[in-house]
């Protein structure tokens, strides 16, 4: 079996495809930006696929060539994110498309979000963009696992919030949103990777974009709600203005790049734009895609107040 390389791999995203590949037994690379910290990080629940060599660990910078060959060299299959500090994927992803391409890589599945096709501000379009006419040449085979919001956002970006001042600090207004796990987007990712190409075509995902969502619709009202039943305490949804919750994110620490693309996907959905429901992960599954409250369970431990 040739190898998958997986990016963002010790992210939410990333590690959850990396555990659906490892699972099945499928042979596969982990792109990380420090080689180090990452096998520090994936030891203690990767240890054994590390030490046989199921799991390598290779170093990726986007925008530094010298990193290309390694991580595409031998490779079959790429699951691509755009790291979130990343606006300019012009210039930083594409020629990493371009060098995996080159050296072999016929199969890709991008992480875009929601709506991508038809909203050209977001950097995931350029992307896209990029894969559909390297796939219209024939040169390979994309995938789009577009994405609605993540559960797992609640649990890491805003963990802090809910876990300290028990309130959802997330400029969203009353909107619903069309939520997703990331397991369920990473078990897809995996059909996309290693599928045989009927099987793809039988999914419709060769050369196709698929709408990721839970069954339900939610607003963050009732968010806290369920969180507020499941945690056994009360959170509460603040819904905060724009410039409140760039202001806040700036005191984390986080980058400019990344504010404006949170504070552009929460205007989506405050204004009743994210909450579109498909049934593209039970169609390729199988099975109901997760739902918020087992989500909330399964992470409860996540927002224990310290």
């Amino acid at each position: 079996m040739t190898r998958v390389l997986v990016t963002g791999a010790t992210g939410n995203v990333g590690g959850a495809v990396m555990r659906q590949l490892l699972r099945a037994g499928q042979p596969m690379r982990a792109a990380v930006t420090n080689l180090e910290r990452a096998r520090t990080t994936l030891e203690p629940e990767f240890g054994a696929q590390l030490k046989t060599g199921l799991l390598e660990l290779v170093r990726l910078e986007f925008g530094f060539e010298d990193s290309y060959a390694a991580c595409f060299a031998g490779v079959s299959a790429c699951f691509l994110m755009r790291p979130p500090a990343v606006a300019d994927t012009k210039r930083l992803i594409l020629p990493a498309i371009d060098a995996g391409v080159a050296l072999g890589v016929r199969r890709w599945a991008f992480l875009s979000l929601q709506g991508a096709q038809s909203n050209p501000v977001v950097p995931h379009r350029a992307v896209e963009k990029h894969l559909e006419q390297l796939g219209a040449s024939g040169e390979i085979s994309y995938t789009f696992l577009r994405a609605s919001f993540f559960m797992q956002n609640l649990s890491t970006t805003h963990r802090e919030d809910i876990a300290r001042l028990s309130d959802i600090f997330i400029p969203a207004g009353s909107g619903k949103t069309a939520f997703i796990d990331v397991r369920d987007v990473a078990a897809v990712a995996a059909k996309a990777l290693t599928s045989s190409d009927a099987d793809l075509e039988r999914l419709g995902l060769h050369n196709a974009g698929v709408e990721l969502t839970s069954a339900e619709a939610l607003s963050y009202t009732e968010v806290a709600a369920i969180m507020t039943r499941v945690l056994g305490r009360t959170i509460t949804y603040s819904s905060p203005s724009p410039i409140a919750f760039g202001l806040h994110l700036k005191k984390q620490g986080l980058p400019l790049a990344q504010i404006l693309v949170m504070e552009a996907l929460y205007t989506v959905a405050k204004l009743g734009l994210a909450g579109k429901l498909t049934g593209e992960v039970e169609r390729i599954l199988g099975r109901a895609p997760i739902s918020v409250e087992q989500f909330v369970r399964d992470e409860a431990a996540a927002w224990s107040a310290h």
